[in-house]
This record gives C-alpha cells, structure tokens and sequence, in this order.
C-alpha cells in the first residue's frame, strides 16, 4: 500500500488543511500559476516528471461535495490545469487529469484539487 493509500484511511474532513496554508502563503510551493479563483503549483511528491496541482481557493473538501454553483469555478480549474499543461510542454505529448474522492479514491487532502501529470508515457487502467 503507498504512503498516499495509507494516509487516506486515516485522513479526516474538516478543518484547514496545507492547502488552505499554501493558499494563505503560510508555506511555501513552487507557484505556477494563481488568480482569485485557483492555484497551481508542483506536487512535492511528484509521481511523473510533470506532475502540479490545481485548487481551488474555495474550500471544498472533495469533487463529491460539490454543489451545482461550484460548476463555473470546476470548470475553470478544468482550463487552468490545460493552461498550465501547455506551459510546461505537455500540450503535444499529452497527460492525465486525477481527481480523487474519498478514502477508497485515496483522497489524503480533503481540500478537492485535481492532479496534473505528464512528461512520460503513463499506463492504463491507473488504478
């Protein structure tokens, strides 16, 4: 079981979360892109030679709470990962956008972000 998997069993929804810290500027990251709605920078434990988040600076825990005025603001995180995708040369080549959800989606930050990874050939069924 990764270390990811193993946090997720533990992980609990609820109060701030280092995302909510990298938003506030409270820890550094490595910012690629930010505006009033979103943030973007590179995972700390990058699992491709490409590999950044988006989030939202709204704080919803998961894609599964969600609510139908969210829809814009998901959809800007949807162009904000391309965006930021085809800065880094991964427009041609391609990549994979991973949200996960819940314990069993080994979610182990309930502050909802979508996973940005590319630069090598990745293999499918991701799971």
């Amino acid at each position: 079981m990764s270390d990811e998997v193993q946090k997720a069993q533990t992980a609990q929804k609820g109060g701030d979360t280092i995302f909510g810290k990298i938003i506030r500027k409270e820890i550094p990251a490595e910012i690629l892109y930010e505006d009033e709605e979103c943030l973007a920078f590179n995972d700390i434990s990058a699992q491709a030679p490409v590999h950044f988040l988006v989030i939202p600076k709204k704080p919803i825990s998961g894609i599964s709470s969600a609510q139908d005025q969210d829809q814009s603001l998901l959809g800007h995180l949807m162009l904000t990962a391309k965006k930021v995708a085809a800065e880094k040369g991964l427009d041609e080549s391609g990549y994979r956008l991973v949200v996960n959800d819940g314990k069993n989606g080994a979610q182990s930050v309930f502050h909802m972000h979508i996973h940005v990874l590319g630069g090598r050939q990745l293999s499918w069924p991701p799971g």
